[in-house]
């Protein structure tokens, strides 16, 4: 059976049967992560990543935060949800050594960190799920096209229908200034952190 008919015949894009991933220079990461996993059967990845960075294997997060720190500047707060690679030791340690402090929204509670979630909801709908890369390269590019158009030929609904590089040019030198020293567009916390060694029911009650 050819190749066109098989796809017809089981509903799968040809796209998707002839796709190559294209990964990064990671061979080295990769092999001696496999290499730790086949002698320590019974460690999960947290164990695992801790093992590789005795051995100077860097990966992920807290290196591009570092990136974007360098290019945007230190803010005072991140918000962000409670996945496993905003939970690690890594960041927490990052988080203390750049002087940032980090909130993390209730489980199950994507509203409380709306903007980044409507973001995602456009990003997804608009670019990733009418896109399909075959390479980074491609990917980056249409990222970058869609960047682009997102700043500044899509109208924005709560910006007046204008688009954010025209909105952003009616602000005063001085004042756009201030804006990015502001403590950022994120909403509060739901409830004040309890003090370690001083737990505060009211706040549990509050928060839960």
């Amino acid at each position: 059976m050819s190749e066109r008919r098989a796809c017809k015949a089981t509903g799968f894009c040809r796209m998707t049967m002839r796709y190559k991933a294209t990964r990064g220079n990671d061979a080295s990461l990769r092999e001696r992560m496999k290499a730790i996993a086949q002698e320590r059967r019974r460690f999960g990845y947290r164990r695992l990543h801790v093992l590789l960075r005795r051995e100077g294997f860097r990966v992920r997060v807290a290196r591009e935060l570092d990136r974007l720190l360098a290019e945007r500047g230190r803010p005072k707060m991140i918000v962000s949800d409670n996945g496993s690679e905003f939970t690690s030791n890594a960041i927490l340690a990052w988080t203390d050594a750049a002087r940032v402090e980090w909130h993390y929204i209730a489980p199950g509670k994507p509203m409380q960190n709306g903007f980044i979630e409507s973001f995602n909801g456009r990003l997804r709908d608009e670019l990733l799920n009418e896109t399909l890369s075959s390479s980074l390269s491609q990917a980056r590019a249409a990222l970058g096209r869609w960047q682009l158009d997102y700043n500044t030929a899509r109208p924005h609904s709560k910006l007046g229908w204008q688009t954010p590089s025209a909105f952003a040019s009616t602000f005063h030198p001085r004042r756009d200034q201030t804006l990015r020293n502001m403590n950022g567009s994120a909403s509060a916390p739901a409830a004040p952190h309890a003090r370690e060694g001083k737990p505060n029911r009211q706040n549990e009650l509050t928060a839960g």
